[in-house]
């Protein structure tokens, strides 16, 4: 991602703790000793549970940056329909996200069998103004390349 959006774009990609075993703490702890180091007019970028913790820590919290854009990848909405639960990942209401999260874009595939489609359907419903990038055959975004988030983010 750092060589497709070349030197205009500073990339931080942290490294949350126990992916394996994830807590939604543990991870507020990391981000709230990384947010106030980011300049202002961020973009923040979740893919899958990266995903729905962006959506929880912005609906609950307030960011101590203006951010220009939060782009979700794959997020899951809850646990319905999912493998695994999401714990305390699952936020309670979207409506500070709405307030502080920038422009949103939300990316599904309608094959991604870790997050169903269904999920994105209540994103529609609850984030109307988010701008929707649904693919046929992209899976859960695994491969390393994503032109069309790239592009995305060129254009902000």
């Amino acid at each position: 991602m750092r060589k497709d959006l070349g030197n205009r774009f500073d990339v931080l990609f942290p490294k949350m703790p126990n992916p394996m075993n994830a807590k939604y703490d543990e991870w507020k702890i990391l981000f709230e000793k990384i947010a106030p180091l980011l300049d202002n007019n961020v973009i923040l970028i979740g893919h899958s549970l990266g995903a729905i913790f962006l959506v929880k820590y912005l609906s609950e919290n307030k960011f101590p940056k203006n951010i220009l854009a939060t782009l979700l990848v794959s997020p899951p909405y809850d646990d319905e329909d999912m493998e695994e639960s999401l714990g305390d990942f699952v936020p309670k209401s979207l409506d500070k996200l709405n307030k502080q999260g920038g422009k949103i874009f939300i990316y599904q595939s309608k094959d991604d069998k870790v997050v169903p489609s269904s999920h994105l359907e209540k994103y529609k419903k609850a984030l109307p103004n988010a701008i929707i990038r649904e693919f046929k055959k992209r899976g859960h975004f695994d491969q390393p390349k994503f032109p069309e988030l790239i592009k995305d983010i060129k254009g902000l």
